[in-house]
């Protein structure tokens, strides 16, 4: 039984793989030379990778067919404080015997015995990388050994070596580290290196190095993105300093991404990989949810040939997770069916959100949105003006997360206030914005952002304690444009400035002294009584004030003020109710006959 992608596989290659089956392995020799024949021959002809499975007692457990990136591993029964008594020999087509980032997963996470590459090339000698579990700081890690020839790979003493590292995890408290550590890689700036640092971190991924290389934008390696002796280096610094994950600061290829987990042995993800991660783990609501999947789907749909590894089974860790993953392994066809349905759900949301937003419209509710960069304290804010200035009336509902993170809030609520002059308000949380904000994270979200399209006053948040605050300032200008509500009335509101240095507040100001700005502190209630009276006056008044002197016979009317109108005051004179209202045209003209001021 051939295992693995055999679609394509003509019957006489099968039948040769199957020949391996009554093939017998000594106990003490990793592989014989009849099956590095077989594989090579079979490789050479349908350009995949092949792979054996061998148990201890020299038995073929299993054989498996895959593409030019990835082959099936079978699922061992892993004992504690023992290897798992099997060793996978497989192929790599492009002649290059590095373990790749799949081969050591597989190694470590099935505790392999031991984990072959055999470089296949039709004018090269075969040579061989052979990895080993092995023993460091108590954690589990891999040892990686070149063969140069067939000769010193039959005369490799495997059951010695295993002896060695069974001992040597029977002697030490061993753990398997799943934890991800990384090695950045900038192109731009310190400032984007920085900022990836903190998604990274906003992942659980512990960032232990990072490295920038400047490159424009017409000087990109099409096969690397970065140049080659870079690679070179950046493989070094994980070898030396043990990392098993790469993340770039830039959107790579499905090429690029192959190309680098090839190079440097471990997987590879970008800065659009990681910030869909994120969004994965953070979304709660349905819209959330279906908003990140087809962000997901998309931008995974012309990569699926690229990332093999990042897809596997074995593989684990971020790009791994999140509401898509069970539709990335399935065809492109299927993909796509996905990502229609989750459109056209979009649209029923958004429909209902429409609804909603027509009868705030209706009830001439003041409309008021938090839009900046993620992390600017959008949700803090929020929390602070619904607890400072709660409707009476408003039931107490469950506050926005708030962190300090980057993107701790996905999704978008609403919530009522009570403004200074009595009018009620909604003010609205969005999600926040980032440099390099991937195109179809903002097709998506256009749905939640509408919000700020139709607000009635944007506030602006940004964090003036960041170094980086204009350019952070510039990112948010330029989704709203994108957005179309560039020319939306909207404050620039600088919060956190019990942290900020003056000179940087004061430098803030002038250069943006276009908008109306407030300075506050969310976290402190710093000017937050300051910032709403600002509010109140910026807000268009839609209420007109009138008085009315209703009959008693007219008790209906009354009663539909009280429903559509805000009563200011009220009392009973002997021709009738005398109120003073605030209400729309519509509650205006209702009672038109009965206006006495």
């Amino acid at each position: 039984m051939i295992d693995g992608n055999i679609d394509g596989v003509k019957k006489s290659i099968l039948n040769k793989l199957e020949v391996i089956q009554d093939l017998k392995v000594p106990r003490d020799t990793i592989v014989t030379l009849d099956i590095v024949n077989i594989l090579k021959e079979v490789t050479l002809e349908i350009e995949r990778e092949v792979s054996v499975a061998i148990d201890r007692k020299g038995n073929i457990v299993s054989i498996a067919v895959g593409d030019s990136s990835t082959v099936d591993v079978p699922l061992i029964d892993v004992r504690e404080g023992k290897l798992s008594g099997v060793r996978v020999i497989h192929t790599h087509p492009n002649g290059n015997p590095k373990l790749s980032a799949l081969d050591i997963s597989a190694l470590i996470k099935l505790k392999l015995d031991a984990m072959v590459a055999i470089a296949v090339s039709e004018s090269e000698e075969l040579n061989y990388n052979i990895g080993f579990c092995d023993v460091t700081d108590n954690i589990l890690v891999e040892e990686e050994i070149h063969l140069r020839n067939s000769e010193k790979l039959l005369n490799f003493n495997l059951l010695e070596k295993i002896k060695y590292i069974e001992d040597i995890i029977k002697n030490n408290n061993v753990v398997e580290d799943n934890t991800e550590r990384a090695v950045l890689v900038g192109t731009e700036d310190e400032e984007s290196l920085e900022e990836l640092e903190e998604l990274a971190k906003a992942c659980e991924v512990v960032p232990v190095y990072s490295t920038l290389q400047k490159r424009s934008k017409n000087k990109i390696d099409p096969a690397f993105y970065i140049g080659r002796g870079k690679v070179e280096e950046v493989a070094l610094i994980r070898q030396s300093l043990r990392t098993n994950v790469v993340i770039f600061d830039e959107e790579l290829s499905g090429a690029q991404v192959r190309n680098l987990e090839q190079a440097l042995g471990v997987k590879v993800i970008d800065r659009t990989t990681l910030i869909l991660e994120i969004f994965a783990r953070r979304a709660k609501s349905k819209e959330g949810k279906i908003q990140v999947e087809l962000s997901q789907l998309k931008y995974r749909l012309s990569r699926l040939a690229g990332l093999g590894t990042v897809l596997s089974r074995t593989g684990g860790g971020i790009g791994t997770r999140g509401p898509g993953e069970k539709k990335l392994e399935t065809d492109k066809r299927h993909i796509r069916e996905r990502i229609l349905d989750l459109s056209k759900e979009l649209d029923r949301i958004k429909h209902v959100r429409v609804t909603q937003r027509e009868k705030r419209s209706k009830d001439t509710v003041s409309k008021i949105a938090l839009a900046g960069y993620t992390n600017a304290g959008k949700s803090t804010l929020r929390n602070k003006l619904c607890d400072l200035y709660p409707l009476k009336s408003a039931t107490v509902k469950e506050k926005v997360f708030e962190a300090d993170m980057l993107f701790a809030t996905l999704d978008t609520t609403t919530r009522g206030i009570l403004l200074p002059d009595n009018r009620v308000g909604t003010i609205t949380d969005t999600v926040g914005f980032i440099r390099k904000l991937p195109h179809d994270l903002v097709e998506a979200f256009k749905s939640t952002l509408e919000e700020v399209i139709y607000a009635d006053l944007v506030l602006h948040v940004v964090d003036s304690a960041n170094s980086d605050a204009e350019k952070q300032i510039e990112v948010v200008e330029e989704v709203l444009k994108e957005l179309k509500a560039d020319d939306k009335p909207t404050m620039l509101i600088l919060n956190k400035i019990d942290n900020a240095d003056e000179d940087m507040i004061n430098n803030l100001k002038e250069k943006y002294d276009n908008y109306e700005i407030i300075e506050v502190s969310a976290r402190e209630n710093i000017n937050l009584d300051l910032l709403l009276n600002k509010c109140t006056e910026l807000l268009p008044y839609k209420l007109k004030g009138f008085k009315v002197l209703i009959p008693y016979s007219d008790s209906s009317t009354v009663a539909y003020i009280h429903r559509n109108g805000k009563v200011d005051s009220e009392s009973y004179e002997a021709e009738g109710t005398l109120m003073e209202v605030q209400g729309d045209e519509e509650v205006y003209n209702k009672c038109k006959k009965y206006i006495v001021e």
